[in-house]
């Protein structure tokens, strides 16, 4: 782990902690697409600190958007740069659909509950305008449409957008509007807040190329239909089973006998198991991990189970 990227993981896990997150132990027994898992009451996130937020990788994001679906959670990179570009403080970016922030603006909101109020996108900065706010104060200071927007500098068109939600405005006109009705009228943004955005066919798609290459977990896929199954290839775990009848989350591993890092492994799977609250499981070739305390389940037996019930028996 490079300088750079081993400072912000530690600044980022000592706030969290500050905060009053559970948080996971850093994630290194191989590659993987988050560092950290946080949780604080009903509030799950997964954290990938990454100096450089241009070197992000589209496969990547796809995985930790999966993962972060998987447990409803939100997804967040920390970085300072973006193709030797500095990043700016109080503003939200976004790689591959993945939001990104820089370590002090990741401090001011765990430590000092202030979100950032600017957008970054390819056509510039924007904030995101609290309509109501600003159509209330027009109407009590007894300004027109007209007169706001020669105010502000606009025209009477992207007002209505802005009172309707369906504008965004620049950094200037933002400022513009706080001059002119004496309030802050830029929504601040949730960095926290889970994606609202659904992707469970993109994902499923890409959950069945990868069993497709496992002989193991396409059985697995065949006998468990009523079943929600994420797979990934950068994480601790291999897959995620999410049972919504029993309310239940199942994060497992495939291990291998050539496996050099699998204690390691094992030990990541089990913190983040206790943080996102999931039920952890081992398969094996048939090797027990008598020193540690997860379910471990031979392959054999598992192409014996005839439906999810035989699998979350053996974890409880």
């Amino acid at each position: 782990m490079a300088g750079g990227e081993k400072e912000n993981l530690e600044a980022a896990e000592s706030a969290l902690r500050r905060a009053g997150f559970n948080v996971s132990q850093p994630c290194s027994s191989r590659p993987s697409c988050f560092d950290l898992a946080a949780r604080r009451d009903k509030t799950l996130i997964f954290v990938r600190c990454q100096p450089d937020i241009g070197s992000f990788s589209a496969s990547d994001s796809q995985e930790l958007r999966a993962i972060s679906e998987s447990f409803s959670a939100a997804s967040l990179l920390i970085g300072k740069e973006t193709r030797e570009k500095p990043l700016e403080d109080d503003t939200v970016y976004t790689r591959h659909e993945i939001l990104a922030v820089t370590p002090r603006t990741f401090e001011n909101v765990m430590l000092h509950d202030t979100p950032p109020l600017i957008q970054a996108n390819p056509g510039g900065y924007y904030v995101e305008v609290d309509g109501n706010a600003l159509k209330a104060k027009r109407q009590k200071l007894g300004l027109s449409v007209g007169e706001m927007a020669a105010m502000v500098g606009t025209s009477r068109r992207t007002i209505y957008g802005y009172e309707r939600g369906m504008a965004k405005a620049s950094v200037t006109a933002a400022y513009n509007m706080i001059w002119a009705l004496g309030i802050p009228v830029a929504r601040p943004i949730n960095i926290l807040e889970k994606s609202r955005i659904r992707r469970r066919q993109c994902i499923l798609t890409t959950a069945r190329l990868m069993f497709s290459r496992n002989k193991l977990l396409n059985r697995i896929f065949g006998k468990y239909a009523r079943c929600v199954i994420t797979t990934v290839k950068k994480a601790p775990f291999d897959f995620v089973i999410a049972v919504p009848e029993e309310d239940l989350r199942i994060i497992g591993g495939i291990a291998n006998r050539k496996e050099l890092e699998l204690s390691k492994r094992v030990d990541e799977i089990l913190n983040v198991s206790r943080v996102v609250q999931a039920r952890p499981i081992l398969i094996t070739e048939g090797q027990e991990l008598s020193e540690k305390n997860i379910p471990c389940i031979s392959s054999e037996e598992v192409s014996r189970m005839r439906n999810a019930e035989d699998l979350i028996a053996n974890i409880r």
